[in-house]
């Protein structure tokens, strides 16, 4: 399983200066490769294209052998990622302004975007913490970095590939990918089912809710100040507006490693799977309220599934993504599927038996009772193939389309997914 882990680097101001030149020098270089690819190639410049037309120009401007591979490939990869997001629609249709924009000029690096090393041009030092990094001014050592003690042991133990450097508000930062062996998945007794949402970030089927309350005082307030900031169209505005908005994505993010350490944790000491819903496409799905629409849009509710998916994987822990279809308007109870069931957004009551709750856990009810469903059937052996019946040669007439009882029993398997299915 991979994960990465982020060091800070603690250089002196002669290293300071050669990182920071290098790395601006490598994404300027990336630019200048990514303008040429687009003039001859447009968007389908290969690894092996570039490199014969832009390797000797790299290594005269002082780039190493790994430095200038380095640029190309990110280069190379910077469009297959950009064919790829024309290919799924995420740029919109053939004729939108955002797909025109994106295909219409050649891709350009930040110059403090990440650039990659691999083990030929950076070294670890775990016991002193400290790298040796390649830079245009020659290899710079003794580079001291900082990370807690979880994080330096994971890198000591696990740490395999290549690292990124980034630079991000004046410092400098190592971005490590290690590989962490996954452990084998339990056969869960359960299953814990999380609904998200905005008033209520996760709320599971035992009960437990992660409400944001406090969160959206948080970010209101954050609106009222990028607010303040964009009427006063200055440059350092601008570039306070940049600062708080990542201050705000980075608390976001610490929220969601929260609540998914929590879900997790739970799960696993009750020896139980989490279901999920699966909300991909939630945006062209569900119409909000024109208050709301920032609120919808601007929270991570992917980024919150996604950390308890890979949570659950280095744990052990079953995970599964369902249909979210109802999940609020079903009755756990008797199964009655109806909209009035619940009336307002807190509050569900059964219209036919009478159950009565929190909109929320009655959904994370139905979530978990889909998982455990799903679970399943999705783990389920593969059926060994139906053996031919016997034909009896002797018989007159040969049976056409089987027996009563094969009939019956179609039928009823029939009957089994159906309700299967309506469930």
């Amino acid at each position: 399983m991979k994960l990465v882990v982020q060091v800070k680097l603690a250089p002196d101001a002669a290293q300071t200066a050669a990182v920071g030149r290098t790395l601006q020098a490598a994404n300027e270089a990336a630019t200048w490769v990514s303008a040429l690819s687009f003039e001859h190639f447009r968007l389908k410049g290969s690894v092996r294209e570039l490199r014969k037309l832009c390797y000797g120009e790299l290594k005269a401007h002082g780039f190493g052998a790994q430095a200038a591979q380095h640029v190309i490939k990110r280069v190379a990869d910077a469009y297959t990622t950009l064919r790829a997001s024309i290919k799924a629609g995420n740029l919109g249709p053939e004729h939108s302004k955002r797909r025109h924009k994106a295909e219409s000029k050649p891709i350009a690096f930040r110059p403090d975007a990440a650039h990659t090393y691999d083990d030929r041009c950076l070294s670890w030092n775990y016991d002193a913490q400290t790298v040796s990094i390649w830079t245009l001014d020659g290899r710079v050592k003794h580079v001291r970095f900082a990370c807690s003690p979880g994080a330096l042991k994971q890198l000591t133990e696990h740490r395999k590939g290549e690292s990124d450097l980034i630079e991000r508000d004046g410092r400098l930062f190592l971005v490590a990918t290690i590989d962490v062996p996954e452990p084998e998945v339990f056969d869960p007794k359960g299953f814990i089912g999380v609904d998200r949402g905005i008033t209520n970030l996760a709320t599971t089927s035992d009960g437990d809710n992660h409400t944001g309350r406090r969160l959206g005082r948080y970010r209101r307030w954050q609106a009222r100040k990028k607010a303040e900031l964009q009427a006063r169209q200055t440059r350092s505005a601008k570039q306070l507006l940049r600062k708080r908005g990542r201050r705000e994505a980075r608390h976001a993010t610490h929220v969601n490693h929260r609540i998914s350490k929590t879900v997790v944790a739970v799960a696993q000491h009750t020896e139980r799977g989490i279901a999920l819903e699966e909300l991909g496409g939630i945006r062209e799905r569900v119409t909000v309220p024109r208050d709301q629409r920032a609120r919808q849009s601007s929270w991570p509710f992917h980024q919150l599934g996604a950390f308890i998916a890979y949570k659950a994987r280095r744990a052990g822990v079953p995970f599964i993504e369902v249909d979210p279809a109802y999940t609020s308007q079903r009755c756990p109870r008797c199964g009655h599927t109806e909209r009035t069931n619940r009336r307002t957004r807190d509050d569900f009551h059964c219209r036919r038996c009478g159950l009565a709750g929190p909109a929320d856990h009655v959904a994370g009810v139905n979530i978990a009772k889909r998982g455990a469903t799903a679970w399943v059937f999705v783990n389920m052996p593969d059926p060994t193939p139906a053996q031919p019946e016997p034909v009896d040669v002797t018989c007159d007439r040969p049976a056409v389309g089987g027996s009563r009882e094969h009939k019956r029993s179609l039928s009823g398997l029939s009957q089994h997914a159906q309700s299967f299915s309506a469930e």
